[in-house]
């Protein structure tokens, strides 16, 4: 009988070498499709002008959501600071999205920020300096050098 061309400890050896080249950057990680998941590349332009009168009418309430706990918590954190998210670009890349307006949009819609840690991140970093008193600029600025 011939040797099989792959032996199961090298099947699973090389599974294990690809899953930490995903952890560790080596592998780019694209769950969602059109986002480029912190990549590294600053081309995705300036932060936009929050929208007078925004508000979280249009972000996804629990029931709505799919995602984990803390997506639910995210979302719901995003949900007490419109008009703060709506000021912030996102960098994963979907900025670049036809409807997209800023990180208020990956939270509203078919909710994109359910299955991207780029978008949960800025979206938690947000919050948590709002609360910190904050300005938008400081938001803006801290959230640029985290995933810039």
């Amino acid at each position: 009988m011939p040797e099989p061309l792959l032996s199961r400890r090298v099947f699973v050896a090389s599974g294990v070498v690809a899953s930490v080249g995903v952890l560790l950057g080596a592998v780019p990680f694209r769950p969602t499709p059109g986002c480029d998941h912190g990549t590294g590349r600053s081309d995705h332009g300036p932060h936009p002008t929050p929208r007078p009168g925004i508000d979280a009418s249009h972000v996804l309430k629990p029931e709505q959501l799919k995602g984990s706990q803390k997506a639910i918590t995210t979302f719901g954190e995003v949900r007490q600071i419109p008009q703060i998210v709506d000021g912030i670009r996102c960098h994963c890349g979907c900025a670049k999205t036809t409807g997209f307006y800023s990180l208020l949009s990956c939270y509203e819609g078919d909710g994109m920020a359910q299955d991207c840690h780029i978008c949960q991140g800025q979206g938690r970093m947000a919050f948590r300096l709002h609360n910190e008193g904050k300005t938008l600029a400081e938001i803006r600025d801290a959230i640029d050098a985290r995933y810039d």
